[in-house]
């Protein structure tokens, strides 16, 4: 794999902090900007929605330019508006710099996704894709935790500086390491990636995907009212727990990196009903210390080993539009993220209790599993059978 796509991982690893961190630093931010809790916790909803909005609009304006300059200008951007964000003491600004931030961090995943597979060997897709999935791992893993002792010691504006830091190397790789060259004209490239993306697998592949992110994120974001309510895990365990399941993420992706281009089927086939398995097997059993203990680390693996497989597959489906491509998986894994922990807020708030975004998870992966089977059983190939027939090694 050559060394620029885990610079570009190196990149995510910093954007995936900021993404992530703020579930840490909202206390201190509203205290600072005298403005109330909910309020503050709109710049978690902000990025969300700019992430979604602006994973495709971003993606077809950096059809205009070449990949190393489209992303220096969003890594440039992102780094921009962190040190804004580090400075201003108004919240209305503060709001403003998660929303472009957002954006930035949404065109680079779309590039950075066509950037490294364009790097990578033709049947390396799926490693390639872990690369860059695994930065967000390891940004749950160490980024957030790290964000959130940075608050506590230093103030919520230390995490915003630390983010800024991290992001110069990233550019200085992006510019040495990254080829350059013209980009072709803009109208014909953009028109014939949209007419790619209307291919229906590519539409199921995207559907697959974000509901099964949208599984993950619906528990995760409420794993530890669980954990210490339910499951009577103590409070100061809780950032073990988080960075267990940012291992199992990470080893989730790694694993991926390494099946996924040779047997998407196998995975899939038994990852994705183990996967929706476990999270009602989590739901049964959350009263338990072990189990619960056991189950987040098995559910962080198998969460990102089925979701990293998905995206990989939409790369390989989508030769065609490389670059809309990816951010269209960007936008699919967001509106699960965003989906997610909504249902999983609704299903709490209406008294169904605190493991209700476990159900939830198990539901929406098993809709996943339906939705491939009835695309199978209607004549368009399951995610992985398109790859089969377009690299024969696979089948071997």
């Amino acid at each position: 794999m050559p060394f620029a796509v885990y610079l570009l991982g190196l990149a995510v690893f910093a954007q995936g902090t900021s993404e992530f961190m703020l579930s840490g630093l909202i206390p201190g931010i509203a205290r600072d900007l005298q403005v109330s809790i909910p309020a503050a916790g709109l710049l978690t909803s902000a990025f969300a929605v700019g992430m979604v909005v602006g994973a495709p609009l971003m993606a077809v304006l950096s059809l205009r330019w070449s990949r190393r300059f489209a992303l220096l200008a969003f890594l440039v951007t992102f780094l921009i508006v962190h040190v804004v964000g580090a400075l201003t003491t108004s919240y209305g600004v503060l709001l403003g710099t998660r929303v472009i931030a957002a954006l930035a961090n949404a065109g680079f995943l779309a590039v950075a996704m066509a950037t490294a597979v364009a790097l990578a060997p033709a049947d390396a897709k799926g490693r390639a894709t872990s690369v860059l999935l695994g930065g967000v791992t390891i940004a749950c893993v160490a980024g957030v935790p790290g964000g959130a002792l940075l608050g506590e010691v230093w103030g919520w504006r230390s995490a915003f500086w630390a983010v800024a830091v991290a992001l110069v190397p990233a550019i200085v790789a992006v510019l040495r390491s990254v080829p350059g060259g013209a980009p072709d004209p803009a109208g014909p490239r953009a028109l014939g990636e949209l007419r790619a993306l209307r291919r229906p697998r590519l539409l199921v592949l995207l559907v697959l995907a974000g509901l099964v992110n949208g599984g993950t994120f619906c528990t995760f974001t409420y794993l530890t009212p669980l954990l210490t309510g339910d499951t009577g895990i103590g409070a100061a365990w809780m950032p073990l727990m988080l960075a267990l399941f940012g291992l199992g993420s990470f080893a989730g992706v790694t694993v991926s990196g390494r099946v996924a281009d040779r047997r998407p089927i196998r995975l899939l086939v038994i990852c994705g009903p183990a996967l929706a398995a476990g999270w009602a097997l989590f739901a049964l059993t959350a009263g338990a210390p072990v189990p619960a203990i056991v189950l987040v680390f098995v559910q962080g693996t198998l969460s990102f080993a089925v979701g990293s497989t998905l995206i990989s597959q939409v790369l390989y489906a989508a030769t065609g539009a490389p670059t809309l491509a990816g951010g269209f998986a960007t936008a699919a894994l967001n509106v699960g993220a965003t989906l997610g922990p909504w249902l999983g807020g609704v299903s709490i708030g209406a008294g169904l209790g605190l493991r209700s975004p476990l159900w939830l998870s198990a539901l929406l992966v098993a809709a996943a599993l339906v939705t491939a089977a009835v695309a199978h059983a209607a004549g368009r190939p399951s995610p992985a059978n398109p790859v089969e027939k377009e690299h024969p090694a696979e089948a071997q």
